[in-house]
């Protein structure tokens, strides 16, 4: 895991959805602190997927002015040991920009 010093943002739909100069890049995703997600962009979903070293990933459709991206964030509620680091922090996919 590697601290990305530099301001990254995620964006969809015109929104900026989090931003962070505290980001943690695990497997080329960048995962932001829960602190610096707008958190109202964000619909808990049903959807869990395993990762064989990080644990059970929880997701979150990402909804802007109606449009819903269906499981476009996740995190980690209760990581592994070795992921302990990106514990409850959100990273994104499906389409949400992540640029510096």
């Amino acid at each position: 895991m590697e601290t990305k010093a530099n301001r990254m943002k995620a964006t969809w739909n015109g929104q900026i959805i989090a931003e962070s100069n505290k980001t943690l890049n695990v497997e080329g995703n960048a995962y932001f602190p829960p602190e610096s997600v707008k958190m109202n962009y964000l619909t808990p979903s049903e959807t869990h997927t395993l990762c064989h070293w990080k644990g059970t990933a929880s997701y979150f459709d990402v909804v802007v002015e109606g449009q819903v991206n269906k499981d476009a964030a996740w995190y980690y509620p209760e990581p592994s040991d070795k992921a302990a680091p990106i514990k409850n922090y959100i990273a994104f996919w499906r389409g949400v920009k992540i640029e510096e």
